[in-house]
């Protein structure tokens, strides 16, 4: 089994910044790509960001945030970060974690999601 948990949500003023931190644990064999999700109220959930795993560390971000947010992640502690800064008010969402991992050497690869974290910035 494996679990995501993610961290650094809150309230904060715009302009302001925050980071957020998912941890994936349990049943893991190798980590691909990782990533961010947002969904806002009343709207699909949209791509933030996402890194592709090994040295490279290849990053993908949407046009609404390039600039401001900032993806990356340490292999060794199985953990992705965002860190966001220049927050505005329409970044205002819950923001999700998303792995791809594989469990076993012969185990296909599975995509799993966080739970979310709420990032609410005032005017």
């Amino acid at each position: 089994q494996v679990q995501l948990v993610e961290s650094g949500g809150g309230l904060v003023q715009a302009g302001g910044s925050l980071r957020l931190s998912c941890a994936v644990s349990g049943t893991i064999f190798s980590i691909n790509a990782m990533g961010w999700y947002r969904q806002a109220p009343g709207k699909q959930r949209e791509l933030v960001a996402t890194i592709t795993s090994g040295s490279g560390h290849i990053t993908n971000y949407a046009d609404s945030v390039k600039g401001r947010f900032t993806i990356s992640r340490d292999n060794a502690k199985n953990t992705v970060y965002l860190q966001m800064n220049s927050l505005k008010p329409e970044d205002t969402a819950v923001y999700y974690c998303n792995s791809q991992v594989r469990i076993g050497l012969m185990s296909s690869e599975y995509q799993y999601w966080g739970q979310g974290t709420q990032v609410t910035v005032s005017s």
